[in-house]
């Protein structure tokens, strides 16, 4: 997801580089994460399991950021322990597992809902830190967490006729969960993990980790070499497939990562919500799925709660 890239450049915020390139990486970094949720649900549709399309992308992301990261690693010096101890967190949680959440939760669920779902990390963050710290978020913080929780009973139209799938749910809430581990873990990242190394390596663990999960039987893995339907055709799986390593995947953490460059990481942090707006605009283009007013309604205030929320410092 686009927030995977947007705290992994700490302490930038002054390189003085044009603030409308920043903004154009970092838009096209969101843009072309939000294209995942779609092209892996046409994958899915034509009968590839959550786990294996998990295994697809973070496979080929490994291979397509292969050469960028050799290229940081002869300029910098090895990795420590606790570098090693993060990108292995990482690339179980903050990569392997976000996605493993992401793409089951789009299995039974529109795109829109599954993302908004995941969006909800900064408010399970914030109640982490408060629960740690004892110190009461700013009140800004708080209301915006209130909103987006407001804002999730609409999404789920808990008052009306859509009918929202429980293990659904379950997955986008566990691709949240993930993804609040990752914040805490982009925190610990410092200057001596380099973010492609980061992106990279992660890639490399999590394939693995996914790797030991299919072997055991823990979950389902089957791949299918049958016709997708996007945009309303049938198109071989090959296309698909490309698009979620060299677009999702590979091109958007090098956009992201030049954006953060840019921006800072807390601007960038924030442009990264217009994911969500990306996503559904995708889902809408490519499926021609969209969530219904109510939900849309829902999806603004998860919005602008989780801006609320992205106020409180302590979580940048």
């Amino acid at each position: 997801m686009a927030t995977a890239v947007t705290k992994d450049v700490r302490g930038r915020e002054g390189l003085g580089a044009p603030v409308a390139g920043g903004m154009a990486m970092a838009l096209t970094s969101a843009a072309t994460f939000g294209v995942s949720g779609p092209i892996a649900k046409s994958l899915l549709g034509a009968g590839w399991s959550p786990l294996a399309v998990v295994l697809l992308r973070i496979g080929g992301g490994a291979l397509a950021l292969a050469i960028p990261a050799a290229l940081v690693l002869r300029r910098q010096s090895r990795l420590s322990r606790r570098g090693w101890t993060t990108m292995t967190l990482y690339g179980v949680f903050a990569i392997a597992g976000v996605q493993l959440g992401y793409f089951n939760a789009v299995q039974t669920l529109s795109v829109g809902v599954a993302m908004l779902l995941e969006y909800l990390a900064p408010v399970l963050l914030l109640g982490f830190v408060w629960w740690r710290t004892g110190s009461r978020p700013s009140p800004a913080s708080l209301v915006g967490a209130a909103v987006a929780l407001v804002g999730l009973t609409f999404v789920i139209d808990v008052f009306g006729g859509v009918q929202v799938d429980l293990q659904g749910m379950a997955w986008g809430l566990f691709a949240a969960l993930c993804l609040a581990c990752y914040y805490q873990l982009s925190a610990r990242a410092g200057d001596e993990l380099h973010p492609v190394v980061m992106a990279a390596g992660g890639c490399v663990v999590g394939f693995v980790a996914m790797g030991v999960v299919a072997l055991l039987g823990l979950l389902p893995v089957h791949a299918s070499t049958a016709p997708t339907l996007v945009l309303g055709h049938p198109t071989s799986w090959l296309v698909p497939a490309l698009v979620l390593v060299l677009v999702s995947t590979a091109a958007a953490y090098l956009t992201g990562i030049l954006g953060v460059q840019r921006l800072g990481s807390r601007v960038a942090s924030f442009v990264g919500l217009t994911e969500v707006l990306f996503a559904v605009l995708w889902a809408w283009l490519l499926l021609s799925e969209l969530p219904t007013v109510v939900q849309l309604l829902g999806g603004l205030l998860v919005t602008v709660g989780v801006i609320l929320v992205r106020t409180d410092r302590r979580l940048s």
